[in-house]
């Protein structure tokens, strides 16, 4: 297997530039985590006072849960806090959990980025895809398809594969035991709102978002990230796509600096609060041009990205 190539900081950067690009902070990673969850019930109790603006509430809240992934993303580089334990810890707990696992897939795609055993390959491979495909995968994820098959899939497919006469409670134990901290999230927010009215707070509040809005930016992320960059990419500039994102998208589907996806492939351990400063020393010193970066944003993304012919 032939690793992608990398990028050696000091290429672009003396050691006194690259010593704060490369700290970790012990406060801003838990920070970010803390403005995620304050987001979210800010979000909520905006819900519950005016139900008018709900579907608001879905897509701050929707954005809140990318948010989080961003943040264990960043926990399993190491990145979230100087002290890996720390680090370990509250990518596990503060973000929605499994963290060993993604790492070890994670990892994978960082160390084949673009080349054929990339284990995210298949994500950005069928582009461009021609503009009738993309607004059906984008149907697909707000009407809650995409958020059902990657939460259930694989129970239903257990539940086809059984015997006949197998019986069909211990499978049904298994995913409510694989699901656990999942629905015991849903158990204490329902408990929590259920003295003030607000019962219906984690299927519609929380629910809702996970499987429709958030499904849907995920999408679009992995477009902005990869969509239409050549399989096998030599040049480690071009692994990865950044896009310029203003106060809006940054708000409702590009969180937590993630759309500066080149810096975080060429520098992987970078915090992400650090990335958009990375990002200026680049531009500064001439590196963007032969970076992968699109200035016109999400929608000029989406435009390379359906421009098959139908």
């Amino acid at each position: 297997m032939a690793a992608a190539a990398r990028v050696d900081p000091k290429t672009y950067f003396t050691p006194e530039e690259w010593a704060p690009l490369a700290q970790k902070s012990s406060w801003k990673g838990l920070a970010l985590i803390a403005h995620a969850w304050a987001v979210i019930l800010a979000a909520g109790a905006m819900a519950v006072i005016w139900p008018v603006t709900i579907p608001l509430a879905w897509i701050i809240i929707g954005g809140r849960q990318l948010g989080l992934a961003i943040l264990m993303h960043d926990a399993a580089h190491g990145a979230l806090h100087k002290d890996l334990k720390v680090n370990d810890w509250a990518g596990e707990w503060l973000t929605g959990g499994g963290l060993a696992r993604y790492r070890t897939y994670h990892l994978g795609h960082h160390r084949f980025a673009q080349q054929a055993e990339d284990p995210d390959l298949g994500l950005s491979a069928p582009f461009p895809i021609t503009p009738l495909s993309l607004r059906r995968k984008i149907i697909r994820d707000l009407t809650g398809q995409t958020g059902f098959k990657q939460r259930f899939g694989d129970f239903q497919k257990r539940l086809r594969a059984r015997q006949p006469g197998e019986p069909v409670l211990p499978i049904i134990l298994e995913e409510v035991r694989r699901k656990r901290r999942w629905l015991l999230g849903g158990v204490i927010i329902t408990a929590i709102g259920a003295p003030f009215g607000a019962w219906w707070a984690w299927p519609v509040l929380w629910l809702v978002p996970q499987f429709t809005w958030f499904q849907m930016i995920t999408r679009l992320r992995n477009i902005a990230e990869h969509a239409c960059v050549a399989k096998d990419e030599p040049d480690p500039l071009r692994h990865a796509r950044t896009t310029q994102a203003g106060l809006i998208a940054r708000a409702s589907l590009a969180p937590y600096y993630v759309n500066y996806h080149c810096e975080h492939h060429m520098f992987m351990h970078v915090p992400c609060y650090n990335l958009p400063r990375a990002h200026r020393m680049l531009a500064k010193k001439g590196v963007l041009d032969g970076m992968l970066y699109e200035p016109g944003g999400y929608a000029q993304v989406l435009k390379l990205a359906a421009g098959r012919p139908a």
